[in-house]
């Protein structure tokens, strides 16, 4: 498999992770990909992309069954509000596509916030940067490749 961009920056600061490729065709949402790899849902972790009024970007990474709680997200990001970035313009600001999108290795780095359900885990999958690859790592892991935080930004959907 070819590298992502994301794999080499996690290569680089030597971070232990497994790549994982999986059937797109049946979906690439969060659930879709717990799906077709047989995982666990509560393992697999989606990357959002906001911004708030002040046009500050941030990105939270939350568990495929849950949904980012926007109240919990601008207080831990420090913001009165925030809202989900237009689908896009998540290409052009991350390098990413819509259901390929990592919080690892993004144009630039923005504050990035990982739900607290991840604390304590062996591991979670994070997107691998491109639509069908996700990448299987320690979250303590994530948290120190691109200094973000846990946080509880999720909710039950409703």
């Amino acid at each position: 498999m070819k590298k992502t961009n994301a794999m080499r920056i996690l290569d680089s600061k030597k971070i232990n992770y497994n790549e994982i490729e999986y059937d797109a065709s049946s979906g690439i949402s969060a659930l879709d990909v717990a799906k077709s790899t047989g995982e666990d849902p509560s393992r697999i972790y989606k990357t959002l992309v906001t911004v708030s009024r002040e046009k500050e970007h941030f990105v939270f990474v939350v568990p495929a069954e849950k949904e980012l709680d926007l109240k919990k997200a601008a207080s831990a990001a420090g913001t009165k509000n925030i809202e989900m970035i237009p689908q896009k313009e998540l290409l052009p600001l991350t390098g990413y596509v819509h259901g390929g999108c990592s919080p690892v290795g993004m144009k630039k780095e923005f504050k990035t916030f990982l739900d607290s359900s991840a604390s304590g885990k062996d591991y979670i999958f994070i997107s691998g940067g491109k639509i069908g690859v996700q990448i299987k790592i320690n979250p303590d892991d994530l948290v120190n490749a691109i200094d973000c935080k846990y946080c509880e930004i999720s909710k039950d959907k409703d």
